[in-house]
């Protein structure tokens, strides 16, 4: 049995029981230069570091050894993976996302992927040291939420959306109440005054929790931000409706590969709610809840990169008009084999800076007078 315990901030530490639970995984769980452990099947393990996978001589002693974990970790969160429901989607008690899937669905064997909590959140500090974004960058996006901006975060998988999405959250002054929305919770927010909901699927005939209830919920838990930790089906409506009745500096992510993708995204995602909307009321809606895209990507090198940030204007006909703040451009290779490049403004003046101007707040230097390309 898997044994956990409650630790200071509210989420489970390590016991040795858990850990010895892990059997061979528990060097790599322990190991926090690994962002990233997926096993394909018993006898083949892959892990991240620094954005790239490696092989690793991690084996299991058969696929019951497999399975054994998977049921345990399942178990310890209160889900069920069985042949009637072969996958699961949980956490560890660090936090640590869990992905598993058996038989039938896993044709050669069970899978089981395990994204990383790490237990000293990055900082803005540590995103401009990775490369992620610049100085620039961080003020535009610090400047954006505390101009009350409902921002999005858009990207593919792995792209870093979760923790760009918990870095910029900690712009959010610390008197503010904030009510964050996820699937599984990931989002370590450090300001007090925060109040964190969690997902929980239907098993047998309870029916649970989905994110779509919980940003219902929220709206009545008198919430000065929303957070929600990634929206992906009908919530979306939810979302939009929030941030258009009063509830602004709300933030979100989206799985999209460009800011103009994302509004796309949108739509169906809306439209993904049954409710039977035209698609110009979809696109208004839009367009008037959201303000900022942050685009990330995930560059050959393994790098997670903001490849650009878009400012949200409004309808013009059928369209939704935007326009680019700035945007990555690279420049080859440098002497590490990584992707050189950097974010160049624009060459446009943001409506939100006449939102900053009459808040007093100080413009980001990138749009400076000696920096505007206008």
């Amino acid at each position: 049995m898997i044994v956990h315990l409650a630790g200071q901030n509210g989420r489970e530490t390590h016991s040795p029981a858990y850990l010895d639970a892990l059997g061979p995984l528990r060097p790599l769980v322990e190991d926090d230069s690994l962002t990233e452990i997926m096993v394909n099947g018993p006898g083949l393990v892959y892990v991240e570091r620094n954005g790239r996978l490696e092989e690793t001589d991690v084996r299991f002693a058969d696929t019951d050894e497999l399975l054994n974990l998977i049921s345990s970790i399942a178990e310890a969160v209160g889900r069920t993976i069985d042949i009637h429901h072969p996958i699961c989607d949980a956490r560890l008690f660090d936090g640590s996302r869990v992905a598993a899937s058996i038989p039938p669905v896993a044709v050669n064997g069970p899978l089981l992927t395990i994204r990383k909590f790490a237990k000293d959140p990055l900082g803005i500090a540590d995103l401009i040291a990775l490369r992620t974004l610049d100085q620039a960058t961080a003020e535009l996006l610090e400047a954006a939420v505390l101009a009350r901006c409902n921002i999005i975060v858009s990207g593919g998988t792995g792209s870093g959306k979760t923790t760009l999405l918990n870095v910029i959250s900690g712009f959010i002054p610390s008197t503010e109440r904030i009510v964050t929305i996820e699937d599984a919770a990931e989002l370590q927010l450090r300001q007090r005054h925060v109040c964190t909901l969690e997902a929980r699927p239907s098993r047998g005939e309870d029916q649970g929790i989905s994110i779509r209830d919980l940003v219902h919920h929220s709206l009545r838990m008198r919430p000065d931000r929303i957070v929600v930790g990634e929206c992906r089906g009908g919530e979306a409506l939810d979302m939009l409706q929030a941030m258009n009745t009063g509830h602004d500096g709300s933030l979100t992510t989206i799985h999209a590969n460009a800011a103009r993708d994302c509004i796309s995204r949108l739509e169906t995602l809306v439209l993904m709610a049954g409710v039977d909307l035209p698609l110009r009321a979809i696109r208004q809606q839009i367009a008037g809840a959201l303000d900022i895209v942050v685009q990330l990507s995930r560059l050959r090198d393994g790098s997670r990169r903001i490849t650009s940030v878009t400012e949200v204007l409004r309808m013009e006909g059928d369209t939704i008009t935007m326009q680019e703040l700035c945007r990555f451009e690279a420049r080859g290779l440098d002497a590490e084999g990584r992707i050189a490049g950097e974010l160049l403004p624009g060459g446009v003046r943001p409506e939100l800076l006449h939102t900053l101007e009459s808040l007093g707040l100080p413009l980001p230097s990138m749009f400076a007078p000696s920096q505007r390309r206008l």
